[in-house]
């Protein structure tokens, strides 16, 4: 099977093919860990967790490299602990799990890897002390900035622009320590109240660029396989990425294949705060909506499309998500999940650049066609729920129906008894309960039959019996 990628930097799709199929490598920008990560900071998190499960399922668990890193020194960090009054160390320590725990609870799977810029700083000094001595990087007023001019000819190409474009069109006021206005930091001198490290050119911390490019050379060589974020990422951050990995280690590729995701939008807006329609991850589950319809949500869009978050979508990928629990339950051998495959067809999709969409659409298919078994295999190869997971899930609907059984049969006896003394109360009574348990009841002349809803309330119904 061939795995075809949109590759950002060639603007093609192509075949790819990894460096050593022994080792499969790939970086993925992960957060500045300040605050609770929003909806657009989900998005390449659920995106590249696919990538990582397809590329772990074609080349091996034991042969696949996945790097996501924590930014965790920042202007914003030192803001956020000066408005608080919190020491850096706990901000940092407290955002990072709870990253990590909301992005489990949208069915994520941990990257091997996940350095902390802090744990790096040596490695950044060095490549640092590496662009100097090659003439890419210059010492100014305590700073040190990597000199665009001695990249020129390549500087722009992932993003496709032109440098004379770039400055031409720059809003910024510009350093007077810059030669160039594009020209960007690498180190830069740290005040007794900020995070600082000892370095050649005196007590600094780095810039945010740098801190990708030492971290990944260090955990995946000077040449890697695929390098992945958000498009709001791809310039500067990615394009300065390139120019200090690519001159600090001239010999090595850096990323073969670039990948990007589109942006998010809310009701069809740009999420923003002004706007009222910025929300956490934790905002959403809070209110009880649940990590796996969150991420059927993310993943019904290709990821290079925009996607938009509306109440519409929500409640339709609950509703499938429910329909998808009820055909396991009814039709799932579970001691056979252990050994099926995920279907050709979800594979075929994802190996066609991610297009989760089509993915998706083949698991409502097999929903329509009640085959159990490997919809919940394709679940799980998908992310929607862990084996635990799904199982309780499907064993709590199992509960309801064996509830509902014996209260299907003695409604149709209340209302025999009914048509007999022309006296509905109990009936009526009795459908009430139901509904308020979220059991949809349907009534014909000689048949009662009782469904129960996405939310039903198994309290409730206990209470009934």
């Amino acid at each position: 099977m061939t795995i075809k990628l949109y590759n950002t930097k060639t603007r093609s799709r192509v075949d790819f093919a990894p460096i050593d199929p022994d080792n499969v490598r790939m970086y993925v920008c992960g957060p500045t860990v300040y605050d609770r990560a929003h909806l657009g900071n989900a998005r390449p998190v659920v995106v590249f967790d696919v990538l990582y499960r397809l590329l772990r399922h074609t080349y091996g668990a034991d042969h696949v490299t996945y790097v996501r890193n924590f930014t965790d020194v920042d202007d914003k960090i030192n803001a956020r602990a000066a408005q608080s009054g919190r020491a850096i160390g706990e901000i940092t320590a407290e955002t990072t799990q709870w990253f990590l725990d909301d992005m489990g609870a949208l069915g994520a799977l941990e990257p091997n890897h996940m350095p902390r810029a802090t744990q790096y700083i040596p490695q950044m000094v060095a490549m640092i002390e590496e662009l100097i001595a090659k003439g890419h990087a210059y010492e100014a007023e305590g700073h040190v900035l990597f000199a665009v001019d001695s990249w020129r000819e390549h500087y722009g190409a992932l993003s496709g622009r032109s440098v004379d474009d770039m400055i031409a069109g720059a809003r910024v006021e510009v350093a007077p320590y810059k030669r160039n206005p594009m020209d960007f930091v690498l180190w830069k001198p740290s005040s007794d109240d900020l995070p600082g490290w000892e370095s050649p050119w005196g007590r600094g911390r780095p810039g945010w660029h740098i801190e990708c490019s030492a971290m990944s050379h260090e955990l995946l060589g000077e040449s890697f396989d695929i390098h992945g974020g958000g498009n709001d990422l791809m310039f500067p951050h990615h394009e300065n990425e390139i120019a200090q990995s690519c001159c600090a280690h001239p010999t090595g590729d850096f990323a073969r294949v670039w990948m990007h995701n589109e942006m998010l939008q809310v009701e069809g807006k740009k999420m923003s705060k002004s706007l009222g329609n910025f929300f956490t991850i934790r905002d959403l589950l809070d209110q009880g909506i649940p990590g796996e319809v969150i991420r059927f949500v993310f993943l019904s869009t290709h990821y290079r499309k925009p996607m938009d978050w509306t109440a519409e979508k929500e409640v339709e990928a609950e509703s499938t998500i429910f329909g998808f629990i009820q055909i396991v339950a009814d039709f799932c051998d579970f001691k056979s999940v252990d050994f099926c495959k995920p279907s050709q067809k979800v594979i075929d999709a994802l190996a066609n650049d991610l297009n989760t969409h089509v993915a998706v659409e083949q698991l409502k298919r097999l929903r329509d066609s009640s085959k159990g078994t490997q919809l919940a295999c394709d679940l799980l190869f998908l992310g929607f729920f862990d084996r635990e997971g799904l199982q309780r899930r499907s064993s709590e609907y199992q509960e309801v129906c064996a509830l509902v059984s014996p209260l299907a049969d003695r409604l149709q006896e209340l209302r025999r008894e009914a048509k007999e003394t022309k006296d509905f109360t109990q009936v009526d009574r009795m459908k009430t309960e139901l509904l308020a348990a979220n059991i949809s009841v349907m009534m014909s002349n000689d048949k009662v039959v009782l469904r129960p809803e996405k939310d039903f309330d198994l309290a409730k119904l206990e209470a009934l019996k």
